[in-house]
């Protein structure tokens, strides 16, 4: 119920070879929104799933043929997609982290646990500056 209330919600055409389940999962995270008009994040991931095994990373230059694109560009959107923990680059190829859309979800959770566990010992540092009792 939630995913379709989502999807009604952006009411730009969907990218090359997304369909309403991949542009679900992708706006879920925020990717192909914003200045990406042309859904070109969502779009590298695509291919990446499409043409390539799982775990066998791609050439810049394969994708922005394959997405018809300058490698530039392509570069740019690989730039904020592992900014974001959703690729990885290692030796001039491009990677899914963990290979597959769910590894790649199970990873983001285990990353934002880290940080709340992390910011939970910062807040009880600061609790005990201000001689705040931890509950």
């Amino acid at each position: 119920m939630i995913r379709q209330i989502v999807i009604r919600q952006v009411d730009r055409p969907m990218a090359p070879g997304e369909d309403e389940e991949i542009h679900w999962f992708f706006h879920s995270f925020g990717i192909g929104e914003g200045r990406d008009t042309d859904r070109v994040a969502t779009q590298v991931i695509v291919a990446l799933l499409e043409h390539r095994p799982a775990g066998e990373g791609v050439p810049v230059e394969q994708i922005a043929a394959d997405l018809n694109i300058t490698s530039s560009r392509v570069n740019h959107h690989i730039r904020n997609l592992i900014d974001a923990g959703i690729l990885y680059r290692h030796r001039k190829l491009i990677y899914l982290r963990g290979s597959t859309l769910r590894a790649m979800v199970q990873e983001l959770r285990k990353d934002a646990i880290r940080m709340f566990d992390d910011l939970e010992d910062v807040a009880d540092g600061i609790d005990k500056e201000y001689g705040r009792v931890r509950e």
